[in-house]
């Protein structure tokens, strides 16, 4: 892969096939995907009250099984990519969906923090093959103009996934025991693996794993070629920047309207509606970049022009703090969380669009570290900003990240990175 960017080149032969049914198929499986991803990573959250007191953790070690699962977590995504160009959506992501459900139903034999830690570090390792192996099932089935849709359609499985959580996982435990808990979630993924083998054949745009300009590149010369290049490096700064807000509307919004906004634990409930508009934000935003592109604007154009429309909207993140009740404050959240997430379906289909196919996961799970790091500084800051000051400088904070992002990323609305 060369270090410089030129016009998009027309569509390959074999992105003039028309696309399959199936694809639709596919899709569905990689929303639930992203529904288990999420249900699997939050049951030790949801149940951590009586996990910690059964086997005896706590809080520090809770803490650091947390970090011990973001830590292998952030590692995977560097790594996952290149197993996913080599082997393919279809058994990339039955290794990885098999490895985290598996992983998630051990979880049930922890007895002390140390084992506890290393089954999640485990279930860390396989869920972000996950979100490599999605873009890349989406590049191999969907033609251009839908791959921001469907983006948009499984990236949003993992809101619906948080929100679902506790209405599995609760009444599991609290029928059986915590430990079956993790076993039932994790025995979800392998029946999931049933359809997706007997679906997932014949990719319409799938490209062949090795061809013969490529058959004498070695491992060190691809990685070299995908870390020299400089959009790798400004799409990953992108993601540090941008999904640290999503990662803060996510973990801190609750604790904000609770501390700040007076909020009991059920009137948190109202979160949902933050949950509702991002699902609707994912899905808008492809199905706008998709419009424009029908109509005859470049993809990589199509999606950065949704992309500027969303970093215009996340800055009005101050007024949550600003605003006279928490019901406005809500309602504001509920924008910015709607703009980011039309921003990161279009952020990740640009990837698809401009990144070569053989490289594509490789280097889309190079970037994809990006959010996982951006979220560790982001609770890093936050909480400091939070324990010396207030929740308010947080919120101005949150307004400059989309801005800085677009601004970095929007040499490339008329680029491809050439293989």
């Amino acid at each position: 892969m060369h270090d410089n960017l030129s016009p998009a080149p027309d569509l390959p032969a074999h992105e003039l096939k028309a696309p399959s049914r199936t694809r639709w198929l596919i899709l569905g499986l990689l929303f639930i995907a992203a529904v288990l991803n999420y249900i699997d990573r939050n049951v030790l959250a949801i149940l951590a009250p009586t996990i910690q007191k059964d086997i005896g953790l706590d809080d520090t070690q809770y803490s650091r099984i947390l970090s011990a699962f973001l830590a292998t977590y952030t590692i995977a995504y560097f790594f996952s990519g290149r197993i996913v160009d080599k082997l393919g959506s279809r058994l990339s992501m039955t290794l990885f969906i098999g490895w985290w459900s598996l992983s998630n139903a051990l979880t049930a034999l922890a007895r002390g923090p140390l084992s506890m830690g290393f089954y999640r570090s485990l279930l860390g390792l396989g869920e972000a093959g996950g979100w490599t192996a999605s873009p890349k099932a989406i590049q191999e089935w969907f033609p251009v103009s839908e791959r921001g849709m469907g983006v948009g359609i499984y990236a949003m499985g993992g809101t619906v996934g948080a929100m679902v959580a506790p209405l599995v996982v609760i009444p599991i435990a609290a029928a059986t025991s915590w430990r079956w808990a993790f076993v039932v979630t994790g025995a979800v993924g392998f029946v999931w693996l049933i359809p997706w083998l007997f679906l997932n054949r014949n990719a319409t745009y799938a490209e062949p794993a090795v061809v013969p300009s490529e058959a004498k590149e070695s491992e060190w010369e691809l990685w070299s070629s995908v870390l020299k290049q400089p959009a790798v490096w400004r799409f990953m700064l992108a993601r540090l920047l941008t999904d640290s807000v999503w990662y803060f509307y996510l973990f801190w919004m609750p604790k904000y309207l609770h501390d700040d906004r007076g909020l009991s634990q059920e009137q948190l409930k109202i979160m949902w509606v933050v949950f509702l508009m991002a699902d609707i934000g994912f899905v808008l935003g492809g199905f706008l970049s998709g419009k424009l592109i029908e109509r005859g604007t470049a993809a990589p154009a199509a999606r950065l022009w949704i992309m500027l429309a969303s970093a215009a909207l996340v800055p009005l993140s101050p007024l949550v703090a600003l605003a006279p009740s928490w019901q406005l404050a809500i309602a504001v959240g509920s924008i910015v969380a709607l703009a980011h997430c039309a921003w990161m379906s279009n952020l990740t289909a640009l990837v698809v669009d401009i990144i070569p196919s053989r490289v594509m996961a490789t280097t889309f799970g190079v970037i994809a570290a990006g959010s996982a790091v951006g979220g560790m500084l982001m609770n890093e800051v936050v909480s400091g900003t939070v324990e010396s000051h207030s929740y308010t400088p947080t919120f101005f904070l949150m307004a400059l990240m989309h801005p800085l992002a677009i601004a970095l990323l929007w040499r490339y609305r008329h680029s491809a990175v050439q293989a």
